[in-house]
Parts: structure tokens; sequence; C-alpha cells
């Protein structure tokens, strides 16, 4: 089956839940970014199958906000 482990199920469970939460509050406070950090980490665990490149993404994504209020 496509490679999928118990550990990237597990990670993009996770990683899943808190897209979920971002893109929540994204739509709520009406701010793109964290909308658009949320979308990615649950479209990530659709298409991502490697455990490393789960958490590695997962992480980048998780930050994108707080690296984008920082930046701009």
């Amino acid at each position: 089956m496509f490679g999928l482990t118990t550990a990237a199920l597990l990670w993009g469970v996770l990683f899943g839940a808190i897209g979920s939460g971002y893109f929540i509050y994204g739509r709520k406070q009406g701010e793109p970014i964290e909308m658009l950090a949320g979308g990615g980490l649950v479209g990530m665990t659709f298409v991502v199958t490697s455990s490393l490149w789960i958490v590695v993404l997962g992480l980048l994504l998780c930050l994108l906000p707080w690296l984008w209020r920082r930046l701009t």
C-alpha cells in the first residue's frame, strides 16, 4: 500500500489537526496566511507519505504565519 507507515499516519493526523485549527482561526479572524498554512497542512497529509517529509513540511507550514509576521 503506497508506503504509508504507522508513523507517517500519526504525523499526518497531528499536522492535519493543527492545520484544521489554523484554518478555522484564519477564517474567523480574516487572516489569509493562517488559512493558507492550515489548508497546506491538511492537504499535505494527503500527498506526502514519507514520515521525514511530513515532519519537515509540517514544521515549516506551522512556522509560516509566525515568519510572515516577523518579516513583514
